[in-house]
Formats: structure tokens, sequence, C-alpha cells
């Protein structure tokens, strides 16, 4: 639990931060194989990272740390698998926004209080 605080506290602050904290402080590109369809492959080593690629990784960063922020403590583990922001509001948002017959239900029950 503490682990998963404090990473998105990082994360928030700065995504490479965190990333150095996993990873050390150098780049290593990965190797990539391609096949195509003749069946040879090609081993392609990708270049640098372009500053709009990093800004788009860094709002997605803040983004996919502060969703976790809003929930319970207790809920914080089931949600970790998302990698990234978009994939982890439509997780949450299937799990507590619930269906059109439970909105309608709320609706219902919030006439009737007020």
């Amino acid at each position: 639990m503490w682990r998963l605080q404090i990473e998105q506290y990082f994360q928030i602050q700065d995504y490479a931060l965190w990333d150095v904290i996993e990873n050390g402080n150098s780049f290593k590109p990965v190797a990539e194989t391609i096949t195509n369809d003749a069946g040879t492959s090609t081993t392609v080593i990708p270049g640098p990272v372009t500053t709009k690629e990093k800004a788009k990784k860094k709002i997605d960063v803040k983004a996919r740390s502060m969703l976790p922020m809003a929930l319970p403590n207790e809920h914080l583990i089931t949600f970790n698998q998302y990698k990234d922001a978009k994939t982890l509001f439509a997780a949450i948002e299937s799990r507590f926004g619930g269906n059109e017959a439970t909105k309608k239900n709320q609706k219902t029950l919030l006439k009737q209080l007020y």
C-alpha cells in the first residue's frame, strides 16, 4: 500500500523521478525485432524520444497518478494494473459508475429525498 502511494506522489511531481527510482539513471534503448510477411526479421533500435512524446507521457502519468487518489485505499491494488490514464478511468467508471438502471434508480432516490 505504501509503495503505491509513494509511487503516485513521485509521478505527480515528475514522472522522471519514479523512472529513475525504478530503472536507474541511464537510458538503455530496447531493441525490437520486426518480422515481415516474407518471414525475414529486422532488429530496430528506437531513436531518441521527441519533446512532444515526453510531454504526452508526462500528462498521461500525472493523470494516471491522480485518478487513484480519489479512490478508497482498499481499491488501490485493484486498479494498479492499468498503465495508462484512459484505461484506468474506464475501469474506475465501469466499477463505480453503474449501468443505466442504477443511474435511474439513484435519480429516483434523490427526487424522493428532495
